[in-house]
């Protein structure tokens, strides 16, 4: 039998709702590339689900390797410290659980690459505000 998926994009969270909006665009994106792999938001503070609560209802849906995504611009002390306390303990509380964790979003080439796009594109009147 093929192992379950899930892919969760991991966001800090903010008390603003419309703060995710980019998040959920993301989220249905990749959805959208990945039908048969469980993609979904999950956030550090201030805004649910927590991965902790994301991860325990995707293990009660059969999941069993589990890659979370940061969406980080960089590699700070959400993702260098908080992150791996909170996959410690997921490990722990679901041994038959494989999580693997890639790093910050910001830290791909592929990212800057496209994020340098949209700041040159700035500067010829683009999609800037």
């Amino acid at each position: 039998m093929a192992a379950k998926r899930a892919l969760v994009l991991f966001a800090h969270g903010a008390r603003a709702a419309g703060w995710a909006a980019p998040f959920e665009r993301l989220r249905d994106l990749v959805a959208a590339r990945e039908p048969e792999v469980d993609v979904s938001l999950a956030f550090l503070e201030l805004m649910e689900p927590r991965l902790p609560a994301r991860a325990a209802e995707l293990v009660a849906q059969g999941v069993t390797e589990l890659t979370v995504v940061p969406v980080f611009l960089g590699q700070g002390g959400h993702v260098l410290r908080d992150l791996p306390l909170i996959v410690d303990r997921l490990r722990t509380d679901h041994p038959g659980l494989t999580v693997r964790v890639v790093d910050a979003a910001g830290e791909s080439p592929q990212v800057l690459q496209a994020i340098g796009d949209y700041c040159v594109g700035a500067l010829a009147g683009g999609d800037a505000a």
